[in-house]
């Protein structure tokens, strides 16, 4: 009976032990499902990680080159036997050879560490000096990159932070599994797990080190950059006070000028030098400004304009001249000047005096009747021709009239002093406007000239000469209108001359003699009337 009541007992420690048994192989079998369904989690967030892949390169790498060796070692094997068969699989491990040496190569930056340009942050670029306010945009560009470039590693780390918290996760569940199922593979996976933690902690390390030496770098420059972004832009702003101050006084000296200038053409000179001495004020302000070594720019001008002096000789000249022609106040804008060149004349007002050239508008005068036949031109007198030629300026100063002249022959049997008082008072009648202002203009000069002569009254001259006799008149005219002022005279000189029955005008003549053998001799025909004037 005991031993019944014995086997009954230990009947009933057994099923009850199996029962407990397959509990726990279910609890174990639920655990494991959980923890590959996380590890499984785990692989597809970490799968498109960049440090990931490359570490994921560098065992390919390994791997090739593992692969290689052995591919290596048996191709030594076949290379001194003749089989066919041999020979084929010789052919396949050469073929096979080739294909992993080009994996190899391709894969060859991973040959030492596969982190060995992730870790490094980028190389901050030589640092811009800042000299004039145009760098202060490039400097800005500097610091908006090395920012940049600087989020990008914090970006690029921020990666590896979250790999290496999902490794640590993965390696947790790994020993978790082991534990649960000792066995080999899953022994492996967890030394794998930990090799693969371990090469992704250090390169971790190295990057948070690189990366506070990288903005301990980017704060440095930053504040050098920011330092200088400064420092320009005061420089900056008191050169523009400079500039501004300068600009002031321009615009008063303008004022002033147009206020006790009332001569239009002579306050178009005024305007042009205050231009000209504004613009070179600044120009000089910005040159000395931005300039850092003055007395090496000073050098290398000096050296430089022997040599320009030398090779645009013209140009300074004209400059030069420019000056003499502004300062020295020979010609103005608007003055009518008269230019001879190579045989040529010219006769016309100025419109405009640079630099290198009076530019002047060419009128309808004597000079243009006689000689050019045609008006209305634009020419350039080059500046530097007043040092070589003769420019007649028919306008300087308050002169605004000048001599003219016209000749009228009369014969030699003509009441001759008649034509001469007829003459002189019509060209007294015409004139006498004229002769008015050139008196006034003449004595306004007195104090700027030494003027013996101020007569301007008409002066008739008598003359006998061989095609008759010579009415000379002579009178004061408007400068710019000359030619209606002659032409009027002269026609009234004639129409009064033919109102005479005795003057008569005197006009080239020809005989011809029939009947005779020798040939006539032609008449001389009369010297061309000298005409001369300022035309």
């Amino acid at each position: 009976m005991l031993k019944k009541i014995l086997w009954l007992v230990l009947l009933s420690s057994t099923l009850l032990f199996a029962t407990d048994n397959n509990s726990t192989k279910l609890e174990d079998a639920i655990k494991t499902d959980a923890i590959h369904q996380k590890i499984a989690a785990i692989d597809e967030a970490i799968k498109d990680n960049l440090w990931f892949k490359r570490y994921g390169n560098y065992l390919s790498y390994q791997k090739l080159i593992e692969e290689l060796s052995t591919v290596d070692a048996e191709i030594k094997k076949f290379k001194s036997t003749k089989d066919k068969v041999t020979l084929e699989k010789y052919e396949k491990l050469v073929s096979k050879q080739e294909s992993l040496e080009k994996q190899i190569e391709l894969l060859q930056e991973f040959k030492n560490s596969p982190f060995s340009k992730m870790v490094e942050p980028v190389e901050l670029e030589s640092y811009p000096k800042i000299t004039n306010p145009f760098a202060i945009i490039s400097a800005l560009s500097y610091v908006k990159k090395i920012k940049q470039d600087s989020m990008d590693y914090k970006v690029r780390l921020d990666r590896l932070d979250f790999l290496v918290g999902k490794l640590k996760e993965k390696l947790s569940l790994l020993e978790e599994l082991y534990q649960i199922e000792p066995i080999m593979i899953n022994e492996d996976m967890v030394y794998e797990a930990q090799k693969e933690l371990n090469a992704f902690i250090a390169a971790q390390e190295i990057a948070n080190t690189s990366y506070s030496l990288h903005v301990k770098k980017v704060e440095e420059a930053t504040i050098r950059v920011t330092q200088d972004i400064t420092l320009q832009m005061k420089r900056a702003f008191n050169i523009g006070i400079f500039i501004v101050v300068v600009i002031v006084i321009s615009l008063l000296l303008k004022f002033v000028a147009k206020r006790y200038i009332k001569d239009n053409d002579r306050f178009y000179t005024a305007n042009k030098i205050i231009n000209f001495v504004n613009v070179t004020l600044i120009l000089l302000i910005l040159l000395f400004s931005y300039i850092e070594n003055v007395s090496y720019l000073v050098t290398v001008l000096g050296f430089a304009s022997a040599g320009i002096a030398i090779a645009m000789k013209d140009w300074f000249m004209s400059i030069l001249g420019w000056m003499v022609i502004i300062f020295g106040g020979s010609f103005h804008v608007g003055d009518r000047i008269k230019v001879k060149k190579d045989g040529l004349s010219y006769v016309g007002d100025i419109v405009d005096i640079s630099l290198l050239r009076m530019t002047v508008l060419e009128d309808i005068t004597l000079t243009s009747y006689l000689e050019n036949t045609r008006a209305g031109r634009i020419f350039f007198v080059p500046n530097n021709l007043i040092f070589s030629s003769v420019i007649s300026n028919y306008t300087h100063s308050t002169m605004r009239t000048v001599w003219d002249g016209i000749n009228i022959y009369i014969t030699f049997d003509s009441n001759h002093k008649k034509a001469v008082h007829i003459a002189r008072e019509i060209t007294k009648k015409y004139s006498k406007g004229y002769t008015d202002i050139a008196r006034k203009q003449l004595n306004l000069l007195r104090s700027q000239y030494s003027l013996k002569n101020t007569n301007v009254e008409p002066r008739i001259f008598a003359f006998v000469e061989q095609q008759g006799f010579c009415i000379n008149c002579w009178y004061m005219t408007n400068s710019y209108a000359a030619l209606s002022l002659r032409g009027t005279i002269g026609c009234e000189i004639i129409d009064a001359f033919n109102q005479e029955s005795d003057i008569t005008i005197a006009y080239q003549t020809q005989n011809i003699n029939f009947g005779k053998q020798e040939k006539p001799v032609p008449s001389e025909p009369p010297k061309s009337p000298d005409e001369k004037s300022l035309f």
